[in-house]
């Protein structure tokens, strides 16, 4: 008996058409019922973040008022703004961008140049990792125990030590990762020129990533922002104006974290004035971080 094969072929198993015909028509089925339930998870979603939007636009400007950007806050019925409360949050922010933000350029720039696959940096990658998704009461409760507490009181100081250590792990990574993605090449190009490592670092990587580590920045400012849980064990509060950060001092956050809890109209009506100031600032800051980023990509 012969055997007539052709070169190169091998035989396989006979596909059946309506098999395979079934099988197409059950992957279709299951994608097209994925997709439904995707376009409905982000309908849903898009109808929650709509109406607190809208309902935050809507009782905030019916809110807002020249007296919020003029007044103190004050007892209930006596006409109160939020200016005290405004002048607060900027300074604690302020103060705690510009502690946090120099510590956590430099750690990402040691785990991003000196410390890549070393032990070391990898523990210190994973403190920040878990330093930058830990709850911010937590961070409040520390600064209460090493802060508040040795000191005999609620402080301005306190705040801002807590807003740094927030701000300092989303510095750390936004720096790393812009550092990461230049090329091996430019830095080997500087070098053979016979520029020591650090003028490398700040002349040529840091001008280089600056728009990724901006962006970093007010990315870390946006989140701090809105803090209400560290502020409440640091700087506590404070119903009239004070600039002093050695004393209790007022802010945006812990403002309307009261005066939405309490039963006055007018608080409630300035806690809703706050909460639109801290949202359009919030959006403000990421709109610039995304514009940043996108020219720098």
């Amino acid at each position: 008996m012969s055997l007539s094969l052709t070169a190169g072929a091998v035989p396989g198993p006979r596909k059946d058409p309506s098999v395979a015909a079934a099988l197409g028509r059950r992957r279709k089925r299951v994608n097209l019922i994925v997709k439904v339930l995707c376009v409905a998870a982000t309908l849903i979603g898009l109808a929650f973040l709509a109406s607190i939007l809208v309902t935050l636009t809507y009782r905030g400007f019916e809110a807002m008022s020249l007296r919020v950007f003029t007044h103190v806050t004050a007892a209930p019925g006596s006409d109160g703004g939020l200016l005290n409360a405004i002048v607060g949050s900027l300074i604690q922010a302020t103060l705690g961008t510009m502690i946090g933000t120099p510590i956590g350029m430099l750690v990402g720039t040691y785990l991003a140049e000196y410390a890549r696959g070393s032990k070391l940096g990898n523990l210190v990658r994973f403190v920040s990792d878990i330093l930058l998704s830990a709850p911010s009461i937590l961070i409040g409760l520390f600064v209460y125990t090493i802060i508040v507490l040795p000191m005999g009181g609620f402080s301005g100081w306190a705040g801002v030590v807590a807003l740094a250590i927030i701000v300092i792990p989303v510095v750390v990574r936004t720096t790393e990762d812009m550092l990461t993605l230049i090329p091996n090449t430019l830095r080997e190009a500087v070098m053979g020129l016979g520029a020591p490592k650090w003028k490398m670092i700040v002349f040529v990587c840091w001008k280089s990533a600056r728009a990724g580590i901006i962006t970093g920045v007010l990315l870390a400012v946006a989140r701090v922002a809105g803090e209400t849980a560290p502020l409440l064990f640091t700087s506590l509060g404070n119903n009239t104006w004070s600039t002093d950060l050695m004393k209790p001092m007022s802010s945006l956050p812990v403002t309307i974290y009261a005066f939405a809890a309490s039963p006055f109209e007018d608080w409630i009506a300035l806690a809703w004035a706050g909460a639109l100031l801290i949202t359009l600032g919030v959006l403000g800051l990421n709109i610039l971080a995304r514009t940043l980023l996108r020219n720098r990509t």
